[in-house]
């Protein structure tokens, strides 16, 4: 888990660093109207942090195998109204929950790390690779922020 801990931080900071070079115009421009917004994306990756934590955490002591349960990733990004929220504020967030992510995957034991999911769609899999399947989520969307042609 060392090498997932060391890519979330890699990740936060081509995240940060992108940011806080980013115009305005940039990080709000949406490429069509059924499009995310650069900020909207990182607000997307915030409420995959807020999900993946009560999953990584309840997980712990839920009866098993713990049921993954979805969320309406489209309504959330609306009513959380990322692209008028302040790009700091929404930075400072998500920065925040992956640090806890993070701080949580540090502590998981290797029997932790084998308890079974239940996925949306009925397959089994184990916290393993819950956890990679975030972080490769992540890393998908952080290059859709940074992808500079992408305005």
């Amino acid at each position: 888990m060392q090498e997932v801990i060391h890519q979330l931080d890699e990740l936060r900071s081509t995240v940060q660093n992108y940011f806080n070079q980013a115009r305005a115009e940039e990080i709000s421009h949406r490429p069509s109207p059924t499009k995310w917004s650069k900020k909207e994306v990182l607000g997307h990756l915030i409420d995959s942090g807020v999900n993946n934590l009560r999953r990584f955490t309840e997980i712990q002591f839920m009866p098993k195998p713990y049921k993954i349960i979805s969320y309406n990733q489209t309504g959330l990004v609306t009513a959380n109204y990322y692209q008028d929220a302040d790009i700091v504020e929404i930075m400072d967030f998500w920065v925040s929950i992956n640090q806890r992510i993070n701080k949580v995957i540090e502590k998981l034991t290797t029997e932790a790390l084998t308890y079974k999911i239940e996925l949306p769609n009925g397959n089994m899999a184990d916290l393993h690779f819950l956890i990679t399947d975030y972080v490769d989520h992540m890393a998908h969307h952080v290059n859709q922020i940074v992808d500079l042609n992408r305005v």
